[in-house]
């Protein structure tokens, strides 16, 4: 009986081989088992445009099971359908990062789907640059609310199964801006500053208990993304604007620096990179 069990294993692994070696057109046992180790499950918030999408349908093409969360459907839906095309795979929950509840849901949802979440992404954000004597108080509740508040609800959402496991992968988005507050973007830079202290303080927890969970912050300069059009001071979003068209670099130029921190050996952790372009001064 047991020389029919491992006669059966054999068979399978035999098929299981045979089948990597069609769809992925690999050569050897080397590279399928690089293939079989690379099948993680990565979540990421915002991911319905910008550096979330570009994150996504770059990882959806190496592999990860890619679990999509934002507020619109249509544009999650376009993104799964997208990464099925490639071959990868790909889940979505509609999911308002203001909402601890929906973002939790969407952590229960990605572990129920794969059994495991192995890297959070919260690339939620928006932009809604002004003077601070335009009092737009609304733009600054609101940037309070999806840049801290979602950036911390998806942390939490994520070490309900990350610190059990003892292991995982968190990188936040923050931006240049955390590093050089400038006219009008006064709230903008204190909400990414205040990611970037969530995430050392993150940091500093995980590795004093010995969670294994890397933390990693990502700050972008000026990038080819929709992010422009939430701001509502036109004075303010003309020079902004001005810059970009300056200065603004592809958004997959941060999808691969976001997918070189994750495919680091996980005994080490780039803790927070600056990405911008060469020319960029600020």
């Amino acid at each position: 009986m047991t020389k029919y069990y491992f006669l059966a294993f054999c068979r399978t692994f035999y098929f299981l081989s045979k089948k990597l070696v069609f769809d992925y057109g690999l050569s050897d046992n080397l590279e399928i088992e690089r293939v079989i180790e690379m099948k993680k499950t990565v979540v990421i918030t915002g991911a319905s445009s910008g550096i979330g999408k570009a994150t996504a349908l770059m990882l959806g093409k190496k592999g990860y099971q890619v679990v999509l969360g934002a507020r619109r459907e249509n544009k999650l839906v376009e993104i799964k359908e997208q990464i099925e095309k490639e071959n990868g795979t790909a889940i979505y929950q509609v999911t308002d990062v203001t909402k601890a509840e929906e973002v939790q849901k969407l952590a229960d949802i990605a572990h129920d789907k794969f059994g495991q979440i192995d890297i959070w992404i919260n690339c939620a954000g928006i932009m809604p640059q002004s003077m601070l004597a335009e009092k737009r108080i609304n733009d600054w509740d609101n940037m309070l609310d999806i840049n801290v508040k979602g950036t911390l609800y998806g942390i939490a959402a994520a070490l309900t199964y990350m610190v059990p496991a003892k292991k995982g992968h968190i990188i936040n988005i923050s931006s240049i801006a955390a590093h050089a507050v400038g006219v009008g973007t006064s709230v903008y830079s204190a909400t990414k500053a205040a990611v970037n202290a969530i995430s050392e303080g993150l940091r500093q927890e995980m590795a004093q208990m010995k969670t294994n969970i890397r933390v990693t912050v990502v700050s972008p300069g000026a990038i080819n993304t929709n992010l422009l059009n939430s701001i509502t001071s036109e004075d303010v979003k003309k020079f902004v604007t001005d810059f970009y068209d300056n200065y603004a670099i592809p958004v997959d130029r941060i999808a691969k620096v976001i997918a070189d921190a994750i495919e680091m050996p996980e005994d080490t952790t780039l803790n927070e990179i600056i990405v911008r372009s060469t020319a960029q001064e600020l």
